[in-house]
């Protein structure tokens, strides 16, 4: 899939780095806008936090603030054939919230309320009408919440669908090639250098899109801004009869659960691993995950004697106040960043066109993810 450099022109009007959902659909939507763009990753295209998470497009999980743009995402995920040219197979399901303890019961009420003030279409039911709309739960809750706008996506198809439409849109994929440096051309854009690359990637403007990895290329733009790094767990089972209709989570946020077309039930919930991204690798925590499976079959009774067929990790990135990057990151509006967004999943298309908005010369609202929040001093630019 990688283009050879010295097959496209020198300099490109951007560089994205980092190739998941927010950076492809920046990617995109700058390149059908008929700039040259480039698109950089150390791995193969999604193949961290988009390619290995679960698919959840939720409202329940989403952070309050977030809830109008998790709106519009799903419905770009729903509607993905009009603009990324291509049915990912995204699914609109309920999602149903449920309490097991009073303090979850007031946790629930409490997370709802926030999230009807912001525009989520939530409501609290009764333990007797929740067992109406999933029958397969444990009648022992003391309440749940209901949405009509949740739905999930079979990750492993939309690597390539993107992979498609940016090929398609002209934009040159540089995959397996870690970002050394990036460094100010004096005025005439940036100079990206490129691990085992011997040729320099130029570009006149440059978007940081790199999730647990942004910490240090921040710096590089003068911004100092600790990046926390999730690991969070991810089960799968074996092919069941069907369990759920609903994306089915906890109102604690310690679990997630939703049932593919073939059968396979999907356990979440932000289970920790272990491993960092200094060293490379992760590793499962045997008691996070017999607690995250525990759980799960105390929320759904028929998963007691289902098999676990798959664990895997994947990485998150959060920001000190858990709110999304989204914007420039340096006065001369010719660096920019998209990242740490909280079920990042959900609202990541949408998160990426508007970055794509802003970048061409729109003026779209993102006062609240503005990375000059956690800094007095402005950034004037790049730092090897």
């Amino acid at each position: 899939m990688t283009v050879a450099l010295h097959e496209k022109p020198a300099m490109y009007d951007a560089v994205i780095v980092g190739a998941g959902v927010m950076g492809a659909t920046t990617a995109l939507f700058l390149a059908r806008a008929g700039l040259n763009v480039a698109m950089v990753d150390r791995q193969d295209m999604f193949r961290a936090a988009s390619g290995v998470n679960a698919g959840t497009l939720t409202l329940h999980m989403t952070r309050a603030q977030l809830i109008p743009h998790a709106i519009r995402g799903r419905e770009m995920w729903l509607n993905s054939a009009e603009w990324l040219g291509e049915d990912v197979g995204a699914l609109a399901t309920p999602g149903l919230s449920m309490a097991f303890t009073e303090a979850e019961e007031d946790l629930l009420i409490q997370r709802a309320r926030v999230r009807q003030e912001m525009g989520a279409p939530i409501e609290i039911v009764s333990p007797d009408r929740a067992v109406g709309i999933e029958p397969g739960i444990n009648p022992c809750l003391r309440a749940a919440a209901y949405c009509a706008l949740d739905g999930h996506i079979p990750t492993y198809r939309v690597g390539g669908a993107y992979a498609h439409a940016l090929k398609q849109t002209g934009v040159t994929l540089i995959e397996n090639a870690a970002v050394e440096t990036i460094t100010s051309s004096g005025g005439q854009g940036y100079e990206i250098r490129l691990a085992n690359r011997s040729q320099t990637v130029h570009a006149h403007r440059v978007v940081l899109s790199t999730g647990a990895w942004l910490e240090k290329m921040l710096g590089w733009f003068g911004h100092d801004i600790p990046i926390r790094c999730l690991i969070n767990q991810l089960v799968v089972t074996e092919t069941l009869s069907p369990v759920m209709n609903s994306v089915l989570s906890i109102a604690n946020g310690l679990l997630s659960l939703k049932q593919f077309a073939n059968g396979s039930v999907l356990i979440g919930g932000g289970w920790q691993g272990e491993g960092n991204i200094r060293d490379g690798g992760t590793r499962v925590i045997p008691e996070n995950l017999q607690g995250n499976v525990r759980l799960a079959q105390h929320v759904v009774p028929q998963l007691n004697t289902a098999q676990i067929l798959r664990v895997w990790l994947g990485l998150e990135s959060e920001t000190p106040d858990a709110m999304p990057l989204i914007g420039p990151l340096t006065r001369d509006d010719n660096a920019f960043v998209v990242g740490c967004v909280h079920s990042g999943f959900t609202s990541g298309p949408y998160m990426g066109r508007l970055l794509a908005e802003r970048i061409l010369g729109a003026d779209p609202d993102l006062t609240a993810f503005d990375p000059y929040r956690f800094s007095s001093s402005p950034a004037t630019g790049s730092q090897p």
